[in-house]
């Protein structure tokens, strides 16, 4: 008897999976491949839509083809900032665009000062100044710097929408991806801001559906409609715990989210990289970001050279309190003062935890009694050492959930297919 599954393709910058969850959420099938970027009309490197369109097609093939598990439902956990522009066939009529892009200053001039200025703009998206970043940017850009290939737009859909429509045919816009710093959500009034409308757009954006909605294709299996990849990692945390929390989930980026902050995000805080998500219920998240892992990499390629060791040797070094000073607050002084690897990369970490207190300061509250903390970090003893040490009057856990995102996505489409009781014991954690 084939086992009941949903499908998650879950679409990092990096790597690009396939998951299938059985009913009690235990992953039963997986896969990844690594797709190599291609170059844009400017020869700037971005991603390949065609190639990941039919990688997409032919996993999703694949796994029908196994007569092992009888899938009821699709659900997509996409990175955002990114735009697919499709044709009335529903074929992309541009490149999947970098969000690393440079963005034209004088475009970018002519944009805020005729809406408002940067700080209020901002302040009313919840969206930093982040050129391509702002999703919403690049449909200005092609509207006055691509008029030819604007034309041919039918819809933007962002690119956890788009892996849907793959399925679905219905083109939608899903929350969690129009309020992740794409400048296009009034955060205040809770609608498209007034530029949309201003600048003709809304034609071109598909209708808004609740992240919680399905389609039913071929009266086989359901498809939901997509989720942006942070609001859903934090889904499971959402469904495990109760009390107020802080999630510090960890990659490239170290993004700090508190979905029991709903303050409005100051100019301040948003000059210090702050922003607002908005949750899969489209509830404002508080967050915050920091490159924390970037950092931390450039840093160990730095030690591996000056102590001529491979850079996965971090890995193996354990914590010993006794290598940071703590009467110096963590001041680091370069590794050039340090006599070994070991004593190096303690240093390296605490002065990362310090930029990393000073970002999570960002948007904790007093209520907040547990921070839990995901991703690569989390493997990290003496990050997770440090960051107990920071903050004593809150409990610190190391998180161990496979797969946050995928988990997520799947748990936020559960009354459509599964048949059982969402699980309570999801996640495992290691109080430090």
């Amino acid at each position: 008897m084939s086992i009941p599954v949903i499908a998650i393709f879950d679409i990092g910058k990096t790597n690009k999976k396939v998951f299938l969850f059985d009913e009690d959420y235990k992953i039963r099938f997986e896969k990844s491949v690594h797709l190599p970027e291609i170059k844009d009309e400017e020869d700037f490197p971005c991603e390949d839509i065609h190639a990941l369109t039919q990688w997409v097609k032919d996993s999703f093939k694949e796994l029908t083809e196994q007569g092992d598990f009888n899938i009821k439902a699709i659900n997509i956990s996409a990175h955002g900032a990114s735009f697919v522009h499709i044709d009335e066939g529903g074929k992309p009529v541009t490149p999947l665009y970098n969000y690393l892009k440079p963005y034209p200053e004088e475009l970018k001039k002519k944009f805020y000062k005729t809406y408002g200025g940067e700080d209020e703009f901002a302040r009313l998206t919840a969206s930093p100044v982040l050129g391509h970043l702002n999703s919403g940017m690049q449909l200005y850009w092609l509207k006055y710097e691509r008029p030819e290939l604007f034309k041919q737009i039918k819809y933007s859909l962002h690119l956890p929408e788009y892996i849907s429509y793959l399925f679905s045919g219905q083109p939608t816009s899903g929350i969690t991806s129009i309020g992740c710093h794409t400048n296009l959500w009034n955060f205040a009034t809770k609608q498209y801001h007034n530029w949309v409308a201003q600048e003709n757009l809304l034609e071109k954006l598909a209708p808004i559906r609740p992240s919680y909605k399905v389609d039913q294709s071929n009266h086989t299996y359901k498809v939901g409609i997509g989720l942006h990849d942070s609001s859903a990692a934090l889904i499971p945390y959402l469904q495990n715990f109760k009390e107020p929390f802080l999630l510090l989930s960890t990659g490239t980026w170290s993004i700090s989210l508190n979905p029991f902050n709903h303050s409005v995000l100051t100019t301040e805080e948003l000059k210090q990289d702050c922003l607002s998500y908005l949750s899969y219920d489209a509830s404002p998240v508080k967050a915050a970001r920091l490159f924390a892992g970037y950092m931390h990499d450039e840093s160990v390629k730095q030690l591996s050279i000056k102590y001529n060791k491979g850079e996965d040797y971090y890995q193996h070094v354990k914590f010993d309190a006794t290598l940071i000073d703590s009467s110096d607050n963590f001041i680091f002084k370069g590794i050039d003062s340090c006599q070994t690897y070991e004593v190096a990369y303690h240093h390296i970490l605490a002065d990362l935890i310090q930029k990393q207190k000073k970002s999570t300061d960002l948007i904790i509250q007093n209520s907040i009694k547990n921070l839990y903390v995901d991703g690569g970090f989390s493997k990290n003893t003496i990050f997770m050492h440090l960051l107990a040490k920071i903050y004593p009057s809150i409990d610190v856990h190391a998180a161990d959930l496979h797969q946050a995102s995928a988990l997520g996505a799947a748990l936020a489409i559960h009354d459509a297919w599964n048949q059982k009781e969402k699980p309570d014991q999801l996640i495992q954690l290691i109080k430090f």
